[in-house]
């Protein structure tokens, strides 16, 4: 693919040297330039792509993508002047034979530049984002797993992992970078995917990370308190998520929840269609629970009822919302019932290990004050006056102003509660829990226990237990890793529970 298509409709100001070249990969991370690269120089938050501008020539690139034009200066001075003794080593031939393009926003061109470079995927596939604080995980998935079983080829984006069919790739973050993104595209394309499920974080939207995506579909499942360390005020948090629905198409649907207080606000600029679903008011598509139990639930969804293995009643309007894109898109509500019926629960969203004396240990990504709240009050519910454990940390370097949140909830649903350390990250683990202390009353701290060390919390919790108690892991959910300082380090919960319990067996 020659420059020229590559920049097609990415905000160019001004074009240096030959756009007719052919450019042979694109990158905006200067170590994986290779010769015939193209090189985007994004300002990112830790470093600016600006200052490995030199670098990436050496390295071969054929372009070179920036907005800064002074930083820009400053890389090629690097190089000296005409007359230097470097240019006799053709230092200064390797920058004569490099295109050189402006654009208004690196961050925006990078995500359209990749797009056209792997040959626009999106639009060729059924491609639906879930955006909203909680729910986004357990509704790809299981959208994923549903057409999956209804026989389609399709491709999967998010925070566990990505799946191109069947193939599963690692993940870093919630929204992969543009170029990630597009390259699994185009892979599902190659392979035959109808449709991709894909997570929508604000961040990546705010990141532009999703630009140049055509989505057939979007999903608001709910708004709360998260991610304020990074957007530093919740209006900012929904404006990064309105965004989304902002920029629909016309031939695409928006599918909100309108029990959610900001569920209408998501879609009232949106040129897509809008479909609505409740559990509580009149909607489009409306759900009620009849029945729950630890095993599952029984559901009535538009007036048909459906037995699930899911639990609690954010899992009811992950379903609900499920079921409307499924319908929207294609499948048969009939179809698309039975199929519901038969999922499962994505990895670490109330994932249950039965033990000896009756316990159960639930593992559940909840991380958020609303996630923890919705996860307790369905555990306090089906666990009938048994005693409820409650086990949770916060992050570090992340937003502290829901630590103290999470111990009032913690509080208020649980019979006893240990707090400990969740990716603690550069953050000292005893400020972190000390954030949390303060959110409990004085009747609260006499049912607390702190502990740092999460793997001995764990084993304190579950030794400890009445006969037949939940016990909530919260925090940590699929992952399989604690991030204490910078170092990643192996950490399964369910590999820890199943050895406490073979040795209290």
């Amino acid at each position: 693919m020659t420059l020229k298509q590559i920049i097609e409709n990415s905000g160019t100001v001004s074009v240096k040297g030959c756009i007719d070249l052919p450019i042979t990969s694109i990158c905006s991370d200067s170590r994986k330039v290779g010769r015939g690269s193209l090189f985007v120089a994004v300002r990112g938050f830790a470093s600016d792509g600006h200052g490995f501008i030199a670098q990436a020539i050496l390295s071969g690139a054929s372009a070179i993508v920036y907005e800064d034009e002074d930083a820009l200066c400053a890389q090629l001075a690097k190089f000296g002047p005409a007359n230097d003794v470097e240019a006799k080593s053709g230092r200064i031939g390797a920058i004569d034979r490099i295109a050189l393009v402006r654009v208004a926003s690196s961050r925006h061109a990078l995500a359209i530049m990749a797009s056209n470079f792997y040959g626009r995927p999106s639009g060729k596939l059924t491609l639906v984002g879930i955006t909203g604080t909680n729910g986004k995980t357990t509704t790809a998935t299981l959208l994923y797993r549903l057409f999956i079983s209804l026989g389609y080829k399709c491709g999967l984006l998010s925070t566990i992992a990505n799946y191109v069919g069947t193939r599963k790739e690692e993940t870093a973050n919630t929204t992969a970078d543009p170029i990630t993104i597009n390259s699994l595209l185009a892979q599902m394309v190659e392979e035959g995917c109808a449709y991709c499920f894909m997570e929508v974080s604000s961040i990546g939207v705010e990141q532009e990370r999703i630009a140049g995506l055509h989505f057939k579909a979007g999903i608001f499942s709910n708004l709360t308190h998260d991610h304020l360390d990074y957007h530093k005020t919740f209006a900012e948090y929904l404006r990064c998520k309105k965004l989304f629905f902002d920029n629909l198409t016309p031939d695409a649907v928006a599918i909100t929840n309108i029990d959610d207080r900001n569920g209408l606000v998501m879609v009232q600029n949106t040129p897509a269609k809008v479909v609505t679903y409740s559990c509580r008011s009149l909607a489009d598509h409306n759900c009620r629970i009849l029945e729950e139990s630890f095993e599952g639930m029984q559901l009535k969804i538009d007036g048909c009822e459906v037995w699930t293995r899911l639990i609690g009643c954010h899992n009811a309007y992950n379903l609900l919302a499920i079921y409307c894109a499924a319908i929207e898109i294609g499948a048969s509500k009939e179809e698309t019932l039975v199929a519901l019926s038969r999922l499962e629960s994505a990895p670490g969203r109330l994932e249950t290990i039965s033990g000896p004396c009756g316990l159960s240990v639930i593992i559940d990504y909840a991380h958020t004050p609303d996630a923890l709240e919705n996860v307790l009050k369905t555990l306090r519910d089906i666990s009938r006056g048994k005693e409820l454990v409650c086990l949770f940390g916060c992050g570090g370097d992340r937003d502290r102003t829901k630590r103290p949140e999470m111990a009032a909830i913690a509080e208020k649903y649980s019979d006893r509660i240990i707090v400990t350390s969740d990716n603690s990250r550069t953050e000292n683990t005893e400020d972190i829990l000390e954030d949390i202390r303060k959110g409990f009353s004085p009747a609260g701290m006499r049912k607390a226990l702190f502990i740092s060390d999460r793997k001995e919390a764990i084993r304190t919790a579950v030794i400890t237990a009445q006969s037949g108690a939940a016990i909530l892991l919260a925090g940590k959910g699929h992952e399989t890793y604690q991030i204490i300082g910078t170092e990643k380090r192996h950490f399964d919960e369910r590999e820890i529970v199943e050895e406490i319990f073979r040795t209290i067996g």
